[in-house]
């Protein structure tokens, strides 16, 4: 039985402000693989892929999935790129139902305009960053089970979504 949540989806999508949310509404742990990497390493994300690159950067955030991954009723935050490794989609898999967020570009942009903690949208043009970022992943995302699009809800109608569309997994929705 899947006992987990898994948020997936770009940068800005609201998957940790949701996932907080729908965790205390459901009285589940809450996770943020991001939180981790940064409890883990000791330093922010912006500081590791400086001074370590992506790919290394990937490597620890694989490994924080994996033992993330066997937790059991929780709900998980991912970062953007978790999907780039198949290996990190098949082990949330497992025990968990992926639902993706997602947004319009513009909207990203807005909420993401004040973050200095998305390495890989703060330099350049970052709508532009968005646009190739969404490309470039956007059939990895399919890999969710619930996809839902954030743009034009408020988090009240986004947790009903979600929890609504999650009675269709044995139960792991109960409230």
């Amino acid at each position: 039985m899947k006992s987990n949540i898994v948020f997936i989806g770009i940068a800005g999508s609201g998957k940790t402000t949701v996932g907080k949310k729908l965790a205390e509404c459901l009285q589940m742990q809450f996770c943020d693989i991001d939180t981790e990497i940064e409890k883990t390493t000791g330093m922010t994300i912006p500081q590791y892929f400086a001074e370590h690159g992506e790919a290394s950067f990937r490597e620890v955030e694989a490994a924080l999935v994996k033992k993330l991954s066997q937790y059991a009723n929780s709900v998980i935050s991912t970062g953007g790129g978790v999907v780039l490794k198949r290996e990190n989609i098949e082990n949330l898999r497992k025990k968990g139902v992926l639902v993706c967020l997602s947004s319009r570009p513009e909207v990203i942009l807005e909420r993401i305009q004040n973050d200095t903690n998305r390495p890989l949208l703060n330099h350049g043009d970052p709508y532009q960053n968005i646009l190739k970022l969404i490309r470039e992943r956007e059939t990895l995302y399919q890999a969710a089970d619930i996809y839902i699009d954030t743009s034009d809800l408020d988090i009240s109608e986004v947790l009903s979504e979600i929890k609504e569309r999650l009675k269709d997994f044995n139960g792991i929705c109960r409230n």
